[in-house]
């Protein structure tokens, strides 16, 4: 899949996105901070497995929070006016 503003092909254009960016951006975030919390908590709690695989859930949303960011960069060279939450 290319990193662009959209995969190719999809349903939408710049004026009318595939994918709401910004609102994933938002809801990553919340998450990797949510994992994050309960990473240290099951390590406290002396429950490794439990927080390796928080961990592991946290690596996979870094990863999808520096996809969104490159495709968010791209749609700014295309289209460069702001956008809202839910564009």
């Amino acid at each position: 899949m290319p990193i662009g503003p959209q995969p190719r092909g999809a349903r939408g254009t710049a004026k009318h996105p595939y994918s709401a960016l910004n609102l994933r951006l938002a809801l990553a975030s919340f998450g990797l901070v949510l994992l994050a919390a309960l990473a240290v908590a099951m390590f406290a709690f002396h429950q490794p497995v439990l927080g390796g695989v928080a961990v592991a859930l946290a690596a996979v949303t870094i990863v999808d929070i520096v996809v969104i960011q490159l495709r968010r960069r791209q749609r700014r060279r295309i289209d460069p006016r702001h956008h809202t939450l839910f564009e």
